[in-house]
């Protein structure tokens, strides 16, 4: 079963305005999928094959020479020459919607375009899938905890699979692969206690020393696997807002995973019974919540800019975001109900910041949307909603 993605469109209207198109983001969130049904005139080629890797290496300009049209390149970081070739031929060329190019992480495909294709490439972000694209495709899961258990991934729902069924064997292939690849680290085990401690940090503010002394590496080192783990979008960092406030603010990023399904495996979280009681919860929602932003603009090929606030007094709002000259603040509770204690870091820094007409939003673990004075009061059932995650 095919799942409509909401990329499909943006991919294709940017593919029109250049010459080369590259989409990257992590590995299986089905990019090799979704390109072959936006461009299927375009002949599909994976470097992944060592027989047509070699070709590629040994013989790039015949290799290239194989796809006068252009074609659908896949893995394309594997044949690193490649990209000199493909800015000579798409220079003489002059035709837009040559090739297409797809990676599974950011240091090989990125450094490619940046150093040989820069001004001659789309970059576009394919992550696992949005809930709205599972809604459209009638997948929706039944309750929150089984959406952030299950995460977006998509061989997990398009093979009906559980979390402990698949991601072991991703999390192997990704060690094995990407970080022998990008660090050759020796002992993956260190790796992968990293990649775990990671995930209990969800929703929380970055400390590189207790990573570093927990994990027994150097502060250095883990400066460096963060940076993996941000190339391969497996995590990303969430700054904090600043605009000119004089406040003692936090200065440090909060931790997020793009998959709520794959940092609950991570945090040993089995199913629904043990998350629904489970201390990281609220961190799991809240994760999920900006997820859902982020895929949506990254998927109409925007790069979202999202911050945290939080001073060392303790107020504090979840995501704040600028959207022309207005300001959207999030606040992400899981529980079924609200509070008024929970509005207060809203109403706090539209005040500080002097933005009264400032969006205000509360989303929580609960079914119904409601109008509380100035804040809108959101249902995750009901998230994104329209308003939100447009161009910013």
């Amino acid at each position: 079963m095919y799942i409509s993605r909401q990329a499909h469109s943006s991919f294709q209207h940017l593919f029109s305005k250049f010459p080369i198109l590259a989409v990257t983001g992590p590995r299986q969130s089905g990019k090799s999928t979704l390109v072959q049904r936006a461009f299927p005139e375009k002949p599909y080629v994976s470097l992944e094959a060592p027989d047509i890797r070699e070709f590629a290496l040994d013989d790039p300009r015949g290799f290239l020479a194989k796809y006068p049209d252009g074609a659908i390149l896949d893995e394309v970081q594997r044949c690193p020459d490649l990209f000199s070739y493909l800015q000579e031929i798409v220079d003489k060329d002059g035709r837009m919607s040559l090739f297409v190019l797809t990676g599974s992480q950011q240091f090989g495909l990125g450094s490619g375009i940046t150093q040989s294709l820069a001004g001659r490439v789309a970059m576009t972000v394919l992550l696992p899938f949005e809930t709205q694209e599972k809604r459209d495709s009638s997948l929706i899961n039944s309750g929150l905890d089984e959406e952030l258990l299950l995460g977006g991934y998509p061989p997990i729902h398009d093979r009906g699979l559980v979390p402990g069924e698949w991601f072991p064997s991703y999390i192997e292939t990704y060690l094995e692969r990407d970080v022998r690849q990008m660090l050759k680290v020796k002992d993956l085990r260190t790796f992968q206690r990293f990649l775990k401690l990671c995930a209990g940090r969800v929703g929380q503010l970055l400390n590189f020393s207790a990573l570093s002394a927990e994990c027994g590496v150097s502060y250095n080192t883990i400066k460096e696997w963060i940076s993996v783990l941000e190339a391969s979008y497996l995590i990303y960092l969430l700054p904090p807002y600043f605009r000119n406030l004089k406040k003692r603010l936090i200065k440090t990023p909060k931790l997020y995973f793009y998959d709520t399904g794959l940092a609950a495996w991570l945090m040993g979280i089995g199913d629904v019974t043990t998350l629904s009681v489970h201390p990281m919860r609220g961190s799991l929602f809240e994760c999920w919540a900006i997820n859902e932003l982020r895929k949506r603009e990254y998927h109409k090929a925007c790069r979202p800019e999202f911050y945290f606030y939080r001073d060392r007094t303790g107020n504090e709002v979840d995501l704040v975001f600028e959207e022309g000259a207005g300001l959207h603040m999030l606040e992400i509770k899981s529980g079924s109900t609200h509070s008024r204690d929970q509005r207060k870091g809203l109403n706090y820094l539209a005040t500080l910041i002097g933005e009264n007409s400032a969006t205000r939003t509360l989303l929580y673990g609960g079914d119904e949307n409601q109008q509380v004075g100035n804040i809108d009061v959101i249902s995750w059932k009901s998230w994104p909603g329209a308003k939100f995650g447009a161009n910013h």
